[in-house]
């Protein structure tokens, strides 16, 4: 598997509790791929950043590992390393 949808992978990875709150994000411009905005159908792949704005708090995800099916916290967090700078983790 060279690619994922972004959706799937955000949902896959634990980011976004169901698929169709990670397409709404999506949607409504809170995603980035790089520079990028993201659409629902775009795919990722190993090495790719993903931008995310949740719960006021801006994250940044490199992706490490893609899946496609959801998995448990756990194994999980081996599918990227969380880049948000521990200000942003701060801000509440």
């Amino acid at each position: 598997m060279e690619k994922v949808r972004i959706d799937k992978w955000l949902w896959s990875v634990r980011i976004f509790k169901s698929r169709t709150l990670a397409a709404d994000a999506i949607k409504s411009g809170k995603v980035r791929i790089g520079d990028s905005l993201a659409k629902a159908a775009d795919n990722i792949s190993v090495g790719q950043i993903v931008h995310v704005k949740k719960d006021g708090f801006n994250l940044d995800f490199l992706v490490k590992k893609l899946i496609e099916k959801r998995v448990g916290a756990p194994i999980a967090l081996e599918c990227y390393d969380n880049l948000t700078p521990q200000e942003e983790l701060n801000k509440y």
